[in-house]
């Protein structure tokens, strides 16, 4: 892989703006350069626009060096960096499966970036050998979800290391849900395989989706690229200090006894879903969330709202008719729903 070529010409050659705090980064005690307030300390300080502390203390937990980690405003910040360091608009398309998280098309139509689609096969995985006969010389991206959204599967990983093989541009694997698979994440790969790019969050098995914070774990080539084009103060003084704080109070074990709540729950279910007449089929899932096959999926959807619990309507998805999708609550949260779900007649 040769970045240079792989990145649009305007990105290459951009000089990125400098900020104060990115030309004085030591301690002082009278900061005149900034044209901050002198008044309501600390928030009137711009936030460290390299977050140099959290990625030190998320280099510990993720076994990550820190000049490979790029943190963001949640994942979709990284996601549209992306788009925008490597494609070029109305010239190069991106490579996605289908279904998976929406985002990625998003980003690609804000971008006027082409987005071609690969259908998943009847077990919800991917075949690298399709996703390549969709490729072109053109084609700068492969997005993959795994565990995918709203499948809740775990791709076969054969098939990914066909595609890190293969291709020649960048290929993202967005582990978004990776706390709750069995797998270890695709990041040991990363000195293999300089193409490659894994999105994780702080959203979901931490536990902080209102916190808003991204990871981007890739070469120090990428990485650089995104510090590059992002903007200045991207992740707040206040985001920063909260998951440092999480952190610091062993967070990493408090996340660990959540997510084998999570996927014991997820279990148990599962299987008082398959009770139910009208549930056809509940999916394998790796994520905190069940994709289940109903007989009248919207019109249970429409009485659930009206009970108050809200599910996710993904019957017009591709591959999903008649699916919704259940995120895993607490027990009592998931018994709410089996109670109003037990009460329905077929």
């Amino acid at each position: 892989m040769n970045l240079k070529e792989l990145l649009r010409e305007n990105i290459l050659n951009l000089k990125p703006y400098s900020s104060a705090r990115d030309e004085f980064k030591g301690k002082a005690s009278v900061y005149l350069d900034a044209n901050e307030s002198p008044y309501n300390h600390p928030y009137n300080r711009y936030p460290d626009p390299q977050q140099t502390k959290l990625k030190e203390q998320i280099s510990k937990i993720k076994n990550i060096p820190a000049a490979n980690i790029f943190l963001g405003n949640g994942s979709d910040e990284a996601i549209d960096l992306l788009f925008r360091a490597f494609c070029e608009p109305d010239t190069d398309n991106v490579v996605a499966i289908e279904p998976t998280y929406g985002m990625y098309r998003v980003c690609a139509d804000i971008n006027n970036i082409q987005y071609r689609t690969v259908n998943l096969n009847q077990d919800f995985d991917i075949e690298a050998y399709r996703v390549m006969d969709a490729t072109n010389v053109r084609t700068k991206i492969i997005w993959l979800c795994s565990p995918n959204n709203p499948t809740g599967n775990d791709l076969n990983e054969e098939e990914i290391l066909k595609l890190l093989h293969w291709f020649r541009g960048i290929v993202v694997i967005d582990e978004a849900y990776i706390d709750f698979a069995s797998r270890d994440s695709y990041s040991r790969l990363l000195k293999e395989y300089p193409n490659l790019v894994i999105l994780q969050t702080f959203s979901k098995a931490w536990a902080n989706a209102g916190v808003r914070l991204g990871m981007a774990f890739a070469s120090e080539e990428i990485i650089a690229v995104l510090n590059k084009i992002k903007y200045p103060y991207n992740v707040n003084m206040l985001t920063q200090q909260h998951i440092s704080d999480m952190i610091k109070n062993d967070g990493e074990e408090q996340v660990k006894v959540w997510s084998e709540i999570i996927k014991r729950e997820r279990t148990r279910l599962s299987n008082e879903l398959l009770k139910l007449p009208m549930v056809m089929k509940v999916y394998p899932s790796d994520a905190n969330f069940i994709l289940v096959k109903m007989d009248g999926a919207i019109h249970i959807y429409n009485i659930l709202v009206r009970k108050s619990i809200i599910v996710r309507d993904r019957s017009k998805v591709t591959l999903c008719n008649d699916c919704l999708r259940i995120t895993v609550g607490t027990a009592e949260e998931n018994e709410a729903l089996m109670a109003e779900m037990r009460k329905l007649r077929y």
